[in-house]
């Protein structure tokens, strides 16, 4: 049985957690943290159904009395760095959904895994479709010169572009080190209108708008042809079959992942 703990269990995301955890046969809720709603059951917060888990509010002082195998957490991106360089000290795994961290971020924290031979895996997304997406799109970049992204997300996200469409454009940039071959060279009347340029000069297009949850488009562009994968996240269900898999990884191993394509 794996002991997992949930932080930010109050949060959309991880009351989706809390519920697929205990609606697991191979798991077992441990603990819950959330900075709000201290002393309320998780179980029924995630589902009307109480599980004798309360919520915490101290990370570390929880992880110490209650021991999980591992940890998940779709936090803050402000905060998320430092929760995961606590759970690496104190040598509990972790299953990592928060997008926001920088590239020395990661590579910090993968040198800190290495050190403490503790696991952890860091994906921006958990859907198995958005990564199939991404798969594909290192695949077409192969074929196609001129590509741009558009990630679609709900108003209540903090950080642009999002960590899938960063992600995205680095896996096409293996593929090919120029997505904007013939263009003009171009004026911006309204700063930004072009929207941020990742690796291998991709565009990336943030829009935030209340009704969406999440969403990403890669346009492909050639002479006579586009080429358009798509993928929307209709439900926040999707996540917990890839969040339960990377748990499940992570507790069998002690490497650092990130991305769940590396595991698929």
């Amino acid at each position: 049985m794996i002991k997992i703990g949930v932080i930010g269990a109050l949060g959309k995301m991880g009351k989706q957690v809390v519920k697929s955890v205990l609606n697991a046969e191979d798991m077992e809720l441990v603990c819950a943290i959330d900075v709000v709603g201290t002393g309320t059951d998780a179980g029924f917060a995630a589902s009307g159904k109480n599980c004798g888990v309360l919520i915490q509010e101290d990370i570390e002082k929880t992880l110490k009395t209650n021991k999980p195998d591992v940890v998940i957490d779709f936090t803050q991106p402000n905060g998320i760095f430092e929760h995961v360089k606590t759970y690496m000290n104190l040598n509990v795994k972790s299953v990592i959904g928060t997008t926001g961290l920088s590239e020395d971020n990661i590579k910090d924290l993968q040198e800190l895994s290495k050190k403490t031979q503790t696991g952890c895996l860091i994906a921006p997304n958990f859907s198995t479709g958005a990564v199939l997406l991404m798969m594909f799109a290192k695949q077409a970049a192969k074929y196609f010169n001129n590509a741009e992204i558009i990630e679609l997300h709900h108003n209540q996200k903090k950080d642009a572009p999002s960590g899938t469409a960063v992600k995205t454009a680095q896996l096409m940039a293996e593929a090919n080190s120029n997505f904007t071959t013939g263009n003009c060279n171009e004026t911006e009347l309204i700063k930004g209108s072009r929207g941020g340029t990742a690796s291998a000069n991709i565009h990336i297009h943030s829009v935030r708008m209340p009704g969406y949850i999440a969403s990403q488009e890669v346009i492909f562009g050639a002479d006579g042809q586009i080429f358009t994968i798509k993928h929307d996240t209709m439900d926040r269900s999707c996540y917990m079959a890839g969040v339960l898999l990377a748990a499940r990884h992570v507790f069998n191993n002690n490497d650092f992942i990130y991305g769940l394509d590396n595991i698929l």
